[in-house]
């Protein structure tokens, strides 16, 4: 995956320890919030520095290029872990206290469990990012006037799956030793669509407190995975 529409990092799915796939009691204490977790990166640079527009590239192929990018990420990470979000262990869509509903095109309201929450995020992004009246690739095709407002549904979206992981499955994703690539890519996506003011900061407020923590800047002594 290169800079148009591709990550800037991988993904090891190697894991050292089996989680048992039962989802986690709701704790007071938000394991995810641990410093022996929050320190582990793959990265030991300032993602701010990524997501910053350079001079010379347009903004909406900026967004289009991020866009598609976390969606291929924030995909492959919830992979990780769908063997265990299932419809008996979250039957809800949720993240913190808050319960997430999809609505449809003509704006029914619908609870669904997480898979199917899931499933329906990723299948409209999809058919999002590979229409090329919505996010073109060919020289000289023009973005939508709305292009925007569809960048920031997207966004909206790809936030709600990755509040579930930590949420609902951030034992798991500990357990296969995955957390410096959760925590790597959640920096990532909040600090690009603080920059750029993709999703309202009442959608993201549920995770303040790790987005805080996470996009704080790095100490000197930081201790980080790195890639082999």
């Amino acid at each position: 995956m290169g800079l148009k529409r591709n990550g800037s990092y991988t993904l090891n799915r190697k894991s050292k320890t089996k989680p048992n796939g039962k989802k986690p009691p709701t704790e007071e204490k938000k394991q995810y919030l641990e410093t022996e977790y929050t320190k582990v990166r793959v990265v030991d640079f300032d993602l701010k520095e990524l997501v910053v527009l350079p001079t010379e590239i347009d903004l909406n192929e900026w967004l289009a290029s991020n866009t598609t990018t976390f969606f291929n990420l924030i995909n492959l990470q919830y992979s990780t872990i769908s063997e265990f979000c299932t419809g008996d262990t979250c039957q809800a869509m949720t993240a913190c206290n808050t319960t997430y509903y999809w609505y449809d095109e003509k704006g029914k309201k619908t609870k669904c469990t997480a898979p199917q929450y899931v499933d329906f995020v990723m299948s409209l992004v999809q058919k999002l990012v590979t229409d090329e009246d919505i996010f073109p690739t060919k020289y000289g095709k023009e973005f939508p006037n709305a292009f925007d407002t569809l960048v920031k549904k997207i966004c909206k979206y790809l936030f709600h799956v990755l509040a579930h992981i930590y949420w609902a499955h951030y034992r798991e994703t500990v357990a296969m030793d995955l957390h410096g690539h959760l925590n790597t890519l959640y920096t990532h996506f909040i600090v690009f669509v603080r920059e750029f003011n993709l999703v309202d900061p009442k959608e993201t407020v549920i995770m303040d407190d790790l987005s805080e923590v996470l996009c704080a800047p790095l100490p000197p002594a930081q201790n980080h995975v790195t890639e082999r």
